[in-house]
This record gives structure tokens, C-alpha cells and sequence, in this order.
């Protein structure tokens, strides 16, 4: 290659660079990056109070930037569980630093929702945590019902805590099946894939759709439970317990998945907390903490649980916890089988709720409800709020402001894959690159849930 010819490649490689470059976001040389940052990449330092100053002590210098090189896990790559770019310094195939790259999914739904009337707004959280629609849907509607001032019916309660934790099950098994995948054990994947598919037939013979749903809404669920539904709901609890026993037959008392899982990926509850981990991700670190449990919602307080929790905060605990919250979660479905009540599954308020469809066939007053709810929509009284359910990823909050119009003057979303992620520099810190993978996938991320 003649020296022009290498100029010319040069110069188009530092073109590249520039206009492909994520700015702040990216991991830099550490050349070219301050103490204070350094440790934070290297998962030394969690945050440092207002005006503290940073101990140099804590952070390696040692190793030079010709000892070591930056490569990318993603955007592209399948065991990132999305369109999630991890940034890697490795010294062989020793993780020194770490660094998520976000932003490459981002759909301005908090943004959008301000243009939406409050009626529609949960078609458009439902796509969010798309593996968990029905979690959104109802921190959003209970934001909604809050600013509002109305109680639900107890029926449409007892209907939405059934939807989500059959939704806990569903995402914690496909959890299962890419966590297995993710670690080589391709099998686990098509088992995962199996019993999901239970769970999302009977989602879409109750609301129409398998995903994003659009069923819980403010003021109760779309519609009411379809004949033989407990029929449904009882095959699928006959059939799970089964399977979950051949999972820990296949992984749980399995010596290479131990030896892949056990002491990988730690996270103490200190450094948890500090981070903001919830769900999961939290509880695998011993720190028992379930909105469910701590602050009750809906009906939880009327159904008894476990609190799974871990003592290592380990890849293994934080598998372990979601299979035993599968078996929990089948506890409350047979809870609410006994004690679903009947009534209402919306609030009799044709200003918040469209009338049942035969009566727009038969009074005019119900088509002017009818007409007006969907083109104008209902007004909010002004004020702000926040709420917040369990969903399988950890705490899922609903931020609303309202000015009293038919639409939000702000909406905010706490997503736990979010803060999640902030973990990773810490958990991957002196890794193999194989345990970051088995790291990202025990993490349970959504991207969806990420990029708002």
C-alpha cells in the first residue's frame, strides 16, 4: 500500500469515527479519560457526594492503552437482548472496563404521550416493556385513576393482578429460555418458547392481541373475562409444575451450569441499593424487597406470597429467584381463582368508559357518550403523580402531570432495565468475556423498557 493510500484510509477512518461516534456515551482511552469517570467505568466507584473529591487510590492505573483494547458487544449481537451496545476494554479476555451505550431504540414515547388523549395512552405504554404490556398498562391507569379520584371495582382489580402475574410467568419463562441460550444451552430455548406459548393463547383469547394488549385502561380492563376462563387458567397451572421440575432437573442441579452461573456477575446489597436496582436483580443480593409486599396494591394485601430472595447476588441467584417467582406467581393465580368476585369490570362512568356496544345501537345518548369519549376524550384534574407496580424487571413507575385538559402536560417512566443496566461495570469488573454475556442476559433487560 503505496503512503497516500494509507492517508486515504485514515482519513476515511476518522470520518467514520465522527459521524458514527455516541459523543459522552462511548468508552474512551484512559489517555483520555479523568480519574473520577475511570472508576465509575471500572465499577470502583458507585457516586461520589456533591463536592468529594475522588481517591486516586481507587482506581488502577497500572495498565496502559497499549496493553489493552476497546472492542463493541452490540448493538447487533443477539446475547445483548436488543439493540444494547456494550463497550469493552479488555486485557485478553479479562473485562477491566465496561460501559452500556444506549439510545440506538429510542421511540419518544414519553414525548408522544403528551399528544395522546389519557384514553389512549395505554396503546402507546403498552410497547414498552413489550414483555410486559400488562405491567405498564396498569401503572399507568392507576396514575390516571389517582389523578382522577376513582376507585375501581374490585372485580376489574382482581382481573388486573390475574393478567399480570400469568404476565410475571410468561416473561420470567422466555427469561428462562434465552438465559439458556445465551449460556449454550440451546434446548432450554424451545422449552422456553413452549410454555410461553400457554400463557400468550390465553392472553389473546381474553384481550384479542398476544402482545400489547391495550386491556387494562383507566377505570377497569377493556372487557370482561371470557366463558371458561378458569378452565384456561387451570390447565396452565396443571401443566407448569411439571416443567419447572424438569428446568431444575436441566439447569438447577446441573454441575457446568453451576460452574457457569455460581460466583459470576456478584453484586452486594450495598452496591445494589446505590444503584437502584429493584426486582430480581435486587432481591438476588438478599434485600427482600416487592412492592407487592412493601407497599400493596389492588388486592395484594388479600393474597399471601414469599418474598424470594438470595444471599450471593450471583448469576445462579438471580436465575434461581425467577424460577421460584414462577412458582409464587402460580400461588396468587390460585388465590385469585377462588376469590374473584363478581361485579363490574369498569367504573359505570360514560365520561371515563365507552358504553357496552349494543346500547350505541339503541340510544342516542350512548352514541353521543360514545363519540364524544373517543374524539374528545375526558379532562384530568390538574395535579401531578406517581405509581408504581412490581413488574418481572423490577419497579415500573408511572410519572403524570396533568393541567386539566384531556391530555398529559408530562409523562415520565421509571424502568427498571434502565437503572438495571447501570450495574454492569460493576458485575463484569475483572470477567471473562463469556461471563459478560451470561452477565447482560441475567440482568433481564428490555430494551423497550430502556429507549423511551
Amino acid at each position: 500500500m503505496s503512503y497516500t493510500s494509507r492517508v486515504d484510509a485514515a482519513d476515511t477512518s476518522r470520518v467514520a469515527a465522527a459521524e458514527t461516534s455516541e459523543g459522552g456515551q462511548e468508552l474512551q482511552p484512559r489517555s483520555r479519560t479523568g480519574d473520577a469517570l475511570l472508576g465509575v467505568e471500572r465499577g470502583a466507584v458507585l457516586r461520589l457526594p456533591e463536592g468529594a473529591a475522588l481517591d486516586t487510590g481507587d482506581v488502577s492505573v497500572e495498565d496502559l492503552d497499549n496493553e489493552t483494547m476497546i472492542i463493541n458487544l452490540g448493538p447487533q449481537h443477539p446475547s445483548t437482548h436488543g439493540v444494547l451496545r456494550v463497550m469493552l476494554e479488555l486485557k485478553g479476555e479479562t473485562v477491566l472496563r465496561t460501559k452500556p451505550v444506549i439510545g440506538y431504540l429510542h421511540t419518544g414515547m414519553e414525548k408522544t404521550a403528551e399528544d395522546l388523549m389519557y384514553a389512549q395512552g395505554s396503546t402507546n405504554v403498552t410497547r414498552m416493556d413489550y414483555l410486559a404490556p400488562f405491567f405498564n398498562e396498569c401503572a399507568y391507569s392507576m396514575a390516571v385513576e389517582k389523578l382522577l379520584g376513582i376507585e375501581v371495582p374490585d372485580r376489574a382489580q382482581w382481573i388486573r393482578m390475574l393478567m399480570m402475574e400469568l404476565n410475571r410467568m410468561s416473561s420470567h419463562v422466555l427469561f428462562l429460555a434465552t438465559n439458556g441460550l445465551d449460556m449454550g444451552a440451546t434446548s432450554m430455548m424451545i422449552y422456553g418458547w413452549r410454555e410461553r406459548e400457554l400463557l400468550l393463547a390465553f392472553f389473546e383469547r381474553v384481550t384479542g392481541l398476544r402482545m400489547n394488549h391495550n386491556y387494562i385502561r383507566p377505570g377497569g380492563v377493556a372487557a370482561d373475562l371470557p366463558d371458561g376462563w378458569r378452565d384456561d387458567v387451570t390447565d396452565i397451572l396443571e401443566v407448569l409444575p411439571g416443567r419447572l421440575d424438569e428446568y431444575d432437573d436441566l439447569f438447577t442441579n446441573q454441575t457446568v451450569w453451576r460452574q457457569r452461573s455460581e460466583g459470576v456477575g456478584v453484586i452486594t446489597p450495598e452496591q445494589a441499593i446505590s444503584l437502584s436496582l429493584t426486582g430480581p436483580n435486587l432481591r438476588s443480593t438478599g434485600v427482600a424487597y416487592d412492592l407487592r409486599a412493601d407497599f400493596p396494591y389492588l388486592k395484594y394485601d388479600e393474597v399471601e406470597f414469599d418474598v424470594i430472595t438470595g444471599t450471593v447476588g450471583d448469576v445462579f441467584d438471580r436465575y434461581a429467584i425467577r424460577i421460584s417467582e414462577i412458582r409464587e406467581s402460580m400461588k396468587i393465580v390460585e388465590q385469585i381463582l377462588e376469590k374473584m368476585p363478581k361485579g363490574d369490570y369498569r367504573v359505570q362512568d360514560s365520561k371515563i368508559t365507552p358504553p357496552p356496544r349494543a346500547r350505541i345501537d339503541e340510544s342516542m345518548e350512548a352514541l353521543i357518550h360514545h363519540f364524544k369519549l373517543f374524539t374528545e376524550g375526558f379532562a384530568v384534574p390538574p395535579g401531578e403523580v406517581y405509581v408504581s407496580v412490581e413488574s418481572p424487571r423490577g419497579e415500573t413507575g408511572c410519572y403524570l402531570v396533568s393541567d386539566g385538559t384531556a391530555r398529559p402536560y408530562r409523562m415520565h417512566w421509571r424502568g427498571p432495565s434502565f437503572a438495571n443496566l447501570q450495574a454492569l461495570p460493576v458485575m463484569m469488573r475483572g470477567g471473562f468475556v463469556a461471563d459478560g454475556i451470561a452477565v447482560i442476559s441475567s440482568l433481564d433487560p428490555v430494551l423497550g423498557d430502556v429507549d423511551r
